[in-house]
């Protein structure tokens, strides 16, 4: 059995930008039904949404036909949860709350066998390796690694050159609602200082020679991060995207006019 290519990770190489969306109602069936709809990326958010390794793993599943790459974010960078959804099958991670070169070294070793790292072995009970059915796996898994540090906070990124410089580290994505909060700008991460800061941080990934990758749901500022330089943004969150068109539905049928009497 051959090798399943990270195909994201191929096109960021490539410098093909990558569009996202962000999964988090931690369902099956919606992720089946949003890896159809063309994106380049679904994100499977385990650090703020109501899953874990056994609730992403029918995510997996339920993506895998689909011409889209899954993403798992957890909910920390632990050397343990880190080996569970490799095993389950994700090869591309983005880390959240990576502070320091030290930690963003860490996350990497944490997606490697020895002696390149410390991914613990046990491919005869991995999906991933199709319970050793795939060739060579343990061998060759590690080129098919991508690995995103999150920095999201000013401590972070006034290390951010010495973090993009880590080895291993394919990417650094910008988490632009912690980031404001960090700036004391609580709830807006749209706010210009938090723009200004990304940009500037997407300049510096890229000098680096690493990708930069955000999130944000308004499309002016996707398309700004785009043209600054960023390959793989997120564009909008599976949960906003519902409860806006429930809204309008709602409102479009409860209208004053619509319920007094005839």
């Amino acid at each position: 059995m051959k090798m399943p290519v990270n195909v994201f990770k191929q096109a960021l190489r490539l410098g093909r930008p990558q569009i996202g969306l962000w999964v988090g109602l931690a369902d099956a069936y919606v992720a089946e039904l949003l890896a159809g709809t063309g994106f380049d990326c679904l994100v499977i958010d385990a650090e703020h949404a109501p899953n874990d390794p056994r609730s992403v793993l029918p995510q997996l599943q339920a993506m895998a036909p689909y011409p889209v790459h899954p993403i798992v974010r957890p909910v920390h960078g632990s050397v343990e949860l880190i080996k569970q959804y490799l095993d389950i099958g994700a090869q591309t991670l983005i880390i959240p709350m990576v502070e320091t070169p030290q930690e963003a070294r860490a996350a990497v070793a944490a997606t490697r066998y020895p002696t390149r790292g410390v991914r613990g072995v046990g491919s005869a009970v991995a999906r991933a390796s199709r319970w050793n059915q795939i060739d060579d796996y343990m061998r060759r898994s590690d080129d098919e690694m991508c690995v995103f540090v999150q920095v999201e906070s000013v401590n972070a990124m006034k290390q951010l050159e010495a973090i993009a410089a880590v080895d291993g580290v394919d990417g650094v994505f910008f988490g632009p609602a912690d980031l404001a909060a960090s700036m004391g700008l609580l709830g807006k991460p749209a706010d210009p200082a938090v723009q200004a800061a990304i940009c500037q941080g997407i300049a510096a990934v890229t000098r680096a020679g690493k990708v930069a990758g955000t999130l944000t749901p308004d499309r002016s500022l996707a398309r700004r991060y785009l043209e600054h330089g960023a390959l793989f943004v997120g564009v909008g969150v599976d949960t906003l995207l519902l409860a806006k068109a429930a809204r309008e539905l709602a409102a479009e049928f409860k209208q004053p006019a619509l319920d007094a009497p005839s």
